[in-house]
């Protein structure tokens, strides 16, 4: 499972003209899902997201959670991240798992959050989504999970 993580003061997407999902200040998080991921990749994911120190504190460190901030996280499927582009000038998509085993391994990420308490949005798994967000920063992280643990 992979993650691009943004700090955002506020994040949207919207399909067809409706805003389906929203938040101010926290994480906007692109996920995509290998073909071999599973349950317990989806919750270290979630895990890492609620605890990872990237908001300031007082003394402007980044020592503070989206937890501690009180912040929300915004979950987008992103399939593309898995988009290989070593060969041709066409991305391969062959790395990425097929929406059967995507879609629900996203959604797990997204009830893990919500049971660790935070607020979370998602977008709408795939569809043609137009995403807006302020990133806060900037800050941008690239998560990696694989048998249950962040790499």
């Amino acid at each position: 499972m992979r993650a691009v993580v943004q700090r955002v003061s506020n994040a949207r997407v919207e399909v067809g003209g409706e805003v389906v999902g929203e938040i101010e200040q926290g994480l906007a998080v692109l996920v995509g899902v290998a073909p071999g991921d599973s349950s317990a990749d989806a919750r270290a994911l979630a895990t890492k997201l609620a605890v990872l120190r990237i908001f300031r504190d007082d003394a402007q460190k980044m020592n503070l959670s989206v937890t501690d901030v009180g912040g929300g996280v915004l979950v987008i499927s992103q399939f593309t991240l898995y988009g290989d582009t070593r060969r041709g000038r066409r991305p391969s998509f062959i790395g990425a798992a097929q929406p059967e085993i995507a879609e629900p391994l996203v959604e797990e990420v997204v009830a893990a959050l919500a049971e660790l308490g935070l607020p979370t949005a998602t977008g709408r798994f795939g569809a043609e989504m137009a995403v807006s967000l302020t990133n806060d920063g900037p800050v941008t992280l690239v998560l990696e999970v694989a048998d249950g643990r962040v790499l």
